[in-house]
């Protein structure tokens, strides 16, 4: 017999089940669960900078320093990106812009030519070289020498690995171009193709390889800042990550204009 606190039950059943379907449909299909993180899907955005901030290179007066300091985070801000990629930068300039910023960041120190070299006018703004920053927490990070390069400027790659997942790379190579096949700026496009290639995280990538043609390995996009106003087409960023879209942002106060690149990250 159907008694009225049995028939109450019942409903009360029923209405839960329709609740907790509802929200199962309303979820989004990146959401967390235990197998699944719930940046699965989500989306992932990248600026690159060539920020000019040794102090003795022809650049360096227009960046009317500390303003560059200013205008980059101003863009971090505004853009609201999870990962950032500087070349020409110094070391303690991107602590004042990690600071001033709450992102996490790892530095890669470029020899010149055999020992590092000290930022300069003013000085006390510690080493050479490039950087990664991002929002989330940085679990590990590697970087090394190419095995050649023209000049007396040292030339390196820098990855990192975050709390997310993605892998955030950089690097600056030299200027010697793509031209000849022996060039040092072609043998480092080689050795940072195997270096993306060997990642096992979705990854994204920024630098300035003073080159047109790409470096990407077969399965990564590649972005170029060809409609740039200065410098144009050879800022690149490359991933392997889904739906990658591009905005390039003039610069005041640097001789390459800026990179945002916006994707999602692929669902595994």
């Amino acid at each position: 017999m159907n008694t009225p606190r049995l028939l109450a039950v019942r409903a009360l059943t029923a209405l839960v089940l329709i609740v907790l379907s509802a929200f199962s449909m309303a979820a989004p299909a990146w959401a967390a669960t235990p197998e699944r993180p719930a940046q699965v899907g989500a989306p992932y955005s990248l600026m690159q900078m060539n920020l000019c901030l040794s102090g003795g290179a022809r650049c360096y007066p227009d960046t009317e320093y500390p303003k560059i300091l200013d205008e980059a985070v101003e863009r971090i801000q505004e853009n609201d990106v999870n990962a950032v990629t500087f070349n020409e930068a110094c070391s303690g300039d991107v602590e004042k812009i990690a600071e001033r910023t709450g992102y996490h960041m790892r530095f890669a120190t470029v020899l010149y030519p055999t020992a590092p070299y000290q930022c300069k006018t003013p000085g006390g703004r510690g080493v050479f070289g490039n950087a990664v920053l991002t929002k989330e927490a940085i679990m590990s990070a590697q970087d090394a020498a190419y095995s050649r390069w023209n000049g007396s400027e040292q030339r390196r790659w820098l990855c990192v690995t975050t709390a997310r997942g993605v892998d955030v790379c950089t690097t600056h190579l030299s200027t010697d171009g793509e031209a000849d096949p022996a060039s040092a700026n072609n043998l480092q496009c080689g050795e940072l193709r195997a270096v993306l290639e060997s990642r096992t995280n979705p990854t994204v990538f920024g630098g300035d390889m003073n080159r047109q043609a790409s470096c990407a390995p077969e399965g990564f996009w590649t972005l170029t800042d060809d409609d740039a106003a200065q410098l144009p087409g050879i800022q690149h960023v490359y991933g392997n990550t889904g739906q990658p879209t591009l905005e390039i942002e003039g610069a005041t106060y640097t001789d390459h204009d800026v990179m945002i690149a916006r994707a999602v990250i692929p669902k595994p």
